[in-house]
């Protein structure tokens, strides 16, 4: 299954490489980590917890736009016990970048439809990430994600204070 996972990884950056070679570029780190993010993406979606693994640090925290915060481990388990299915995780926005040494910093929007824990949700998001370079490969080791409101009213009912 590890050498399944490199092996999309490569076919992703060798594709990657071989557009820019034939338009006269090379690949910037930037489009890497860029490829690198899609493939985690479609891995996620098809519960390919290994490819999954592989491209997350082990120290890895993201944020759920409910506000709860999952390592690598529990996230990757509930994926693949299927208690998060993403029916469709893909950016609907560019990927921006900026690089900082062996540091990316992703941010772009995303639309959502998933089903966690029997219960579906349909939205947009915006999703902001660390990757840092470890050993020569790219790994994601934060992620934010802040969901965009289907229903702003809705929304802002949620939030207001309790007394």
């Amino acid at each position: 299954m590890v050498a399944l996972a490199a092996a999309a990884i490569a076919l992703v950056l060798a594709g990657g490489v071989a557009a820019s070679q034939a338009s006269g570029t090379s690949p910037s780190q930037a489009d890497r980590v860029r490829a690198i993010e899609r493939t985690r993406l479609n891995a996620l979606v098809a519960a390919d917890t290994a490819t999954a693994r592989s491209l997350t640090a082990d120290d890895f925290e993201a944020i759920n736009p409910g506000g709860g915060q999952l390592t690598r481990d529990d996230y990757l388990a509930s994926v693949q016990a299927g208690d998060i299915d993403y029916l469709v995780f893909e950016p609907v926005s560019p990927i921006a970048v900026r690089m900082s040494g062996d540091s990316a910093s992703l941010r772009f929007q995303v639309s959502f439809d998933l089903v966690v824990f029997g219960t579906r949700y349909t939205h947009q998001a915006w999703i902001t990430e660390l990757y840092e370079r470890r050993d020569g490969r790219w790994q994601i080791v934060w992620e934010q994600a802040t969901a965009i409101p289907n229903d702003f009213d809705l929304f802002a009912r949620s939030i207001q204070p309790t007394d």
